[in-house]
């Protein structure tokens, strides 16, 4: 297929896990109305609160959020990005952060584990350190559907450029990119980093995030702006302030054209 629709859904998740997936449920049964064929929800979907509860609440990739998800793309008959939700790890202090693709019969079709933590200290910003209560992932994860290649990142993944060389080195058509990117750093960094992805990614870009304050103390504001961002590097659709959803059609053959405009591909030489 050379043309879908796709959706990114914004959330403000909190601590509340039966809200947070109630929410999420409406945005992808209103953007599945829409037409859309994929549809991506943010990094967190199902929990942002205090980080230790975090650990506590993790579960198996056969719990009950993977459960409902894999029943409402079954439902809906679409592929379904759970944009990340605190998997069980085996280290009993810390859980993976991880996105599971569910396709239209409601099967398990990829899991990424997030790469890259988020242990940062933002002056007059944010100081955060993801690693006290996340073990990070080690592989990279491209999909292959009926729809496109769909590669896989989460949230802080997007500040590292070689990652998104390895998934179009394995022939990624779409990136997905769900986030919980914080207000501070947002405001600086989500837009151009976002569309530089695609630019030298030459893939669509899938940016679904999280939106507003979250009861984890009142110390996490994250940006929103939940994007589709084209080959070219240009925004498509985009979610304003608050909760709600973008849809775009993607056409793949906007891929090849920019590729074929200019071939970074080809022209890249590696100094060394």
């Amino acid at each position: 297929m050379s043309t879908f629709l796709a959706a990114v859904c914004q959330l403000n998740s909190t601590s509340d896990g039966a809200a947070n997936l109630g929410t999420a449920e409406e945005l992808i049964r209103a953007a599945a109305g829409r037409g859309a064929a994929l549809i991506a929800t943010p990094e967190n979907t199902n929990y942002l609160g205090p980080h230790a509860e975090k650990v506590r609440r993790a579960e198996p990739l056969d719990g009950p959020t993977c459960a409902r998800f894999a029943a409402l793309a079954r439902e809906l008959g679409i592929h379904l990005l759970l944009g990340s939700f605190n998997e069980r790890a085996p280290d009993p202090a810390r859980c993976f952060n991880t996105s599971v693709l569910f396709g239209p019969d409601g099967a398990r079709l990829a899991v990424y584990r997030k790469i890259h933590l988020f242990d940062v200290d933002v002056p007059d910003g944010v100081s955060f350190r993801e690693s006290d209560s996340v073990a990070p992932g080690a592989e990279v994860v491209v999909a292959a559907t009926p729809l496109a290649r769909l590669g896989l990142s989460i949230c802080y993944d997007l500040r590292f450029g070689e990652l998104y060389r390895a998934l179009v080195g394995r022939a990624a058509q779409v990136i997905a990119i769900p986030s919980a990117f914080t207000a501070t750093t947002g405001k600086a960094h989500w837009e151009v980093l976002v569309r530089a992805r695609a630019i030298e990614t030459q893939c669509w870009v899938l940016a679904p995030g999280q939106h507003g304050r979250h009861d984890d103390g009142g110390l996490r504001e994250s940006h929103g702006q939940s994007m589709i961002v084209d080959p070219w590097g240009q925004t498509v659709a985009q979610v304003p302030d608050g909760v709600g959803f973008a849809v775009a059609e993607i056409d793949l053959a906007r891929v090849d054209r920019a590729r074929r405009a200019i071939p970074v591909a080809a022209h890249r030489r590696l100094p060394g």
